[in-house]
């Protein structure tokens, strides 16, 4: 089992940033692939980003389009969603998930945290 606890978001105006974390316990995570999803109201959940725990390699959504930054802290067992140049349309529900190296879905998933962005 890996627990995912997320934290960071809160209300940003237009332009701002956020930084979300989530924090990862119960497992080592050489063999994770760690991301980000969102779910606005009204809509489908989608895919932020994602990294590779061991080799950090990334992957981003198309709308991302280098406003968002997905990091890992080893010692922390800790990964982070750096969000700039924020937009209204940014706000939902982001949640911090895990799945196993070639597994085809997340598994785990975190309690998710707001995001609201006023324009």
């Amino acid at each position: 089992q890996v627990q995912l606890v997320e934290s960071g978001g809160g209300l940003v105006q237009a332009g701002g940033s956020l930084r979300l974390t989530c924090a990862a316990s119960g497992r080592t995570l050489s063999s994770y692939i760690m991301g980000w999803f969102r779910q606005a109201p009204g809509k489908e959940r989608e895919f932020v980003a994602a990294i590779r725990w061991s080799g950090g390699i990334t992957y981003y959504g198309d709308y991302v389009q280098g406003r968002f930054t997905i990091s890992r802290d080893y010692a922390k067992n800790t990964i982070y969603l750096q969000s700039n140049s924020l937009k209204p349309e940014d706000t939902a529900v982001y949640y911090c998930a895990a799945r196993i190296s070639g597994a085809r879905e997340f598994g785990y998933w975190g309690q998710g945290t707001q995001v609201t962005v006023s324009s």
